[in-house]
């Protein structure tokens, strides 16, 4: 089995494959390194023998994670690390290595995918978009607050909006003028996010035309799938790229 993590800010993603690499045997989310001992000791059969991962936390908290997993399993980890250039991809930042490792190979995973140009749209703790050309070329990219951070800090910051998560799901099934604070404030984050992601459109069609693949990933991407109907929606779009950065031996 091989062993893939996308360590995030707030959340691990992981997944186990198959011998076969092609079949996902087991994932989930998970909020801590002892979380995520725990729910791999669940997995039936379990039988490591590789892993691979991504992070974006600290080199600490990733070296703690590394020695946790090898302790408890045996098996040597495999991180992903910046690079100026690979598969095809060229990195277009000033300094290559500040790029956060999670945009980098959701980029190789879209370039990989799309054949082409492409928009890469993820939407987690923070919301980020790529451009890459035809060629290759990373021309940049914009970040700003998800959904969580933007409800987070209303929350901080305004004493009376107080709700839970149920709430808040129900509030989104319909996008009309909010009645209550909790329909207010979700369904106005709600449609930041598709603004944002309509001038994303709009600065891509202004390099191509329509001649790009446009990519949705994270875990609110659902959000938007509505006004990018002909968006290819890829939860594990990270994995794809983690894959390319870290072949296995």
């Amino acid at each position: 089995m091989i062993l893939e993590l996308d360590c995030g800010n707030s959340f691990i993603k992981w997944r186990l494959l198959g011998a076969d690499v092609r079949s996902v045997v087991a994932e989930g989310i998970v909020d801590s390194d002892l979380a995520l001992l725990e729910s791999l000791k669940q997995v039936n059969g379990l039988a490591l023998k590789h892993c691979r991962l991504v992070s974006v936390r600290t080199g600490e908290e990733t070296s703690a994670l590394i020695c946790l997993l090898t302790d408890a399993f045996g098996v040597s980890v495999m991180c992903a690390v910046s690079a100026r250039e690979m598969s095809g991809v060229r990195n277009g930042y000033d300094d290559y290595e500040r790029l956060g490792l999670d945009r980098w190979l959701a980029m190789l995973g879209g370039f990989h995918l799309a054949s082409g140009a492409c928009l890469v749209l993820d939407f987690g703790t923070a919301v980020t978009a790529d451009f890459i050309a035809s060629d290759g070329e990373h021309l940049g990219g914009f970040i700003c607050p998800g959904m969580p951070l933007m409800r987070n800090q209303l929350r901080t910051h305004t004493r009376r909006i107080r709700y839970g998560d149920l709430a808040a799901e129900r509030a989104l099934e319909s996008l009309v003028p909010g009645r209550t604070t909790v329909e207010a404030v979700e369904r106005g984050c709600s449609l930041m996010l598709q603004g944002f992601v309509l001038t994303q459109l709009q600065l891509a069609r202004s390099y191509w035309g329509e001649g790009f693949t446009v990519f949705l990933t994270g875990g609110d991407a659902d959000l938007v799938a509505g006004i990018v109907p002909d968006a290819r929606v890829v939860p594990d779009l990270v994995f794809v790229g983690l894959a390319m950065a870290c072949p296995l031996p």
